[in-house]
């Protein structure tokens, strides 16, 4: 899929973002993808562990 860009490429998609979001923004997110991307993958961890807990029967289910 990316084999035809070459490194002079992601330099001009680098400058668009700078044009369209300011160099101001850019920091902050980052940040903000970041710390999604940790959320996200707690996230995922805890259903997964969440759900090897129900497979073995360790878990208490609720009958209501």
């Amino acid at each position: 899929m990316l084999r035809g860009l070459e490194g002079w490429h992601f330099v001009v998609i680098a400058i668009v973002f700078v044009l369209l979001f300011g160099a101001k923004k850019l920091p902050d997110s980052a940040k903000s993808i970041a710390k999604s991307l940790k959320i996200f993958k707690s996230e995922m961890k805890d259903g997964n562990d969440k759900d090897v807990k129900d497979d073995k029967g360790d878990a208490t289910k609720s009958d209501s």
